[in-house]
């Protein structure tokens, strides 16, 4: 009887250890001395040798010393789509490759922190499928190095599920919508056409179509020089650079993204008002490139 009090307490502190712990949005893989080149392909070999997609990859803010690849795997986009509302938001992952003062920064998003915020209570769920990729990952990107540090800011693991930045300001579940459609299909075409020629001032970098759940997600370069990535991501952090591209979700007839206001501030979740402030016009510019590729 006694075995089970103090096993039954063992369990509860480790759940609740769990439940409280500190996540951030980067998992830092490493530095190499190696070109960014050079790097990147290293990265997108280790992916496509243990089964993820990569799905395209970047130069953010059009500069050579940073690049995204962008991926997923068929378990967790066979997940993730379960999730109604915007679930497959949270199917792609991305790498960012920072290089400065002569080395090349190699860094992730960390799938408990995106998975958390964007599915909800659902995370739970489909913790297993969830743990199993996050852990897969970290195994697969041993091969290019073992830092694994977390970085970016700390957000409490069981306020990720709603997350806002500061009072009135948008969840996750306030979305903007970027126009209505007489159907999917319709909508799908605009958009890829619209990215084809580049409208807004964009660029597709990825695109993933759920044509059976007519749900499709556009990964989307903001490339205006005074009003997208070149403006706001200095200011910012370009560390900070997988948190792109920006996604537009179709999902029925409706175009939508995540608010500014929270898809910033989640992926730099340290910042302080006074460096968010610098950036006020960001989330009304991102929403103005977005809308041009969905009319």
């Amino acid at each position: 009887m006694k075995n089970l009090i103090f096993s039954s307490i063992a369990i509860l502190m480790i759940s609740i250890s769990s439940f409280a712990q500190d996540l951030t949005p980067y998992i830092k893989i490493g530095d190499s001395n190696e070109s960014i080149q050079q790097v990147s392909q290293k990265v997108i070999n280790a992916l496509e040798s243990n089964d993820y997609i990569v799905l395209g990859t970047y130069n953010p803010s059009n500069k050579s010393s940073l690049k995204v690849i962008a991926f997923t795997r068929t378990d967790l986009k066979n997940t993730v789509i379960k999730v109604k509302d915007r679930g497959a938001l949270s199917a792609v992952f991305k790498v960012g490759l920072e290089q400065k003062n002569g080395k090349v920064t190699i860094s992730y998003t960390n799938p408990d922190y995106i998975l958390r915020a964007y599915l909800g209570d659902n995370y739970n769920t489909y913790k297993t499928v969830f743990q199993k990729f996050s852990s897969d990952l970290k195994t697969t990107f041993s091969s290019i190095d073992n830092n694994f540090s977390p970085f970016g800011g700390t957000v409490k693991a069981e306020n990720l599920k709603k997350y806002h930045y500061k009072i009135m300001m948008p969840y996750f579940t306030d979305p903007v919508e970027l126009n209505e459609f007489s159907s999917f299909e319709d909508g799908l075409k605009v958009i890829e056409n619209n990215l084809k020629a580049k409208k807004g001032n964009t660029v597709e970098v990825y695109k993933l179509v759920y044509a059976g759940e007519k749900v499709a997600v556009f990964g989307v370069g903001l490339q205006n020089k005074e009003e997208g990535e070149a403006h706001f991501l200095p200011i910012i952090g370009e560390a900070h650079v997988a948190a792109l591209p920006y996604e537009i979700i179709l999902q029925g007839n409706k175009a939508t993204m995540l608010h500014g206001k929270y898809r910033l501030a989640l992926h730099w979740p340290d910042l302080t008002m006074g460096t968010f402030m610098k950036i006020m016009s960001t989330p009304g510019d991102i929403e103005d490139a977005l809308e041009a590729v969905c009319k």
